[in-house]
């Protein structure tokens, strides 16, 4: 059993850069006691797992961070979103509640039963929900006190087919889609990802950005980009290896944090 001071892990770069490389999808690790609790046999999680997973980005920003001219920090979630999504609300404000998919999931990619409907989340959120929102707020704070700002850069990918969960899913499908928020994404750090990344959309099929809600709509300083990159374009989905787009990804990526951080 996973215990919850490892559930995810905050890896130091230079002290005078204020980009945080957020990965919270990229892990398949469940605990024995949180897997008990999922209604699918081993081998439909392990298909659910496939689909569920940003497979590789941990390793896109791993590379990246190598890459980089000044370290960027990396927060990566080590366990899988199956256990509880961090990047979720807990409470009534999180629109995919619709199709089972909150903090805790109820629901699978496809509509089928993960777990039953009657589940309380609340020991998963007060376990691993809460101590993850606290340990990024820090995070975050600690960068602003460094450096005087914060920018989190959200690793995250996509399947290039829609999948039934998808609330949002109708609209164009880039290699790189960069989602936004318009109190925390600057036209700068907009203009350079584009710049890095050369093909991109904007807002779909996904959108937003995730900030810790101590900062949200508060402080101007914290800028924050979502950065979505479809599985095709660097690996075999919808669970396969990665192929040498991963070291192009982490190449581009690694240019924007370089931007962004002089």
């Amino acid at each position: 059993m996973t215990d919850v001071p490892h559930s995810f892990e905050l890896l130091a770069g230079a002290g005078d850069s204020p980009v945080i490389l957020h990965v919270p999808h990229s892990a398949r690790e469940i605990p024995d006691d949180v897997r008990a609790g999922i209604a699918l046999d081993d081998e439909e999680l392990e298909r659910e797992l496939d689909h569920i997973t940003d497979a590789h980005t941990a390793e896109i920003a791993e590379g990246a961070a190598g890459l980089a001219g000044v370290l960027p920090w990396r927060f990566v979630n080590r366990l899988s979103r199956l256990v509880v999504d961090p990047e979720r609300f807990p409470d009534e404000r999180e629109e995919m509640r619709a199709v089972g998919m909150g903090a805790v999931y109820t629901r699978t990619t496809h509509g089928g039963v993960l777990r039953s409907e009657g589940i309380d989340p609340e020991p998963l959120v007060e376990r691993y929900f809460r101590p993850y929102a606290r340990a990024m707020t820090g995070a975050v704070a600690d960068r602003l006190a460094a450096t005087g700002r914060a920018v989190i850069i959200d690793v995250h990918s996509y399947p290039s087919r829609r999948l039934p969960y998808e609330l949002h899913g109708d609209g164009p499908r880039p290699a790189v889609c960069l989602g936004t928020d318009p109190f925390h994404t600057p036209d700068g750090l907009l203009d350079a990802a584009r710049e890095a990344f050369g093909e991109t959309g904007l807002d779909s099929p996904f959108s937003g950005t995730y900030v810790p809600l101590e900062f949200h709509g508060e402080r101007p300083e914290v800028g924050a980009l979502m950065v979505e990159i479809r599985r095709d374009t660097y690996m075999t989905e919808p669970g396969g290896p990665a192929g040498a787009g991963r070291e192009r990804l982490s190449g581009a990526l690694a240019r924007l944090v370089d931007a962004v951080s002089r």
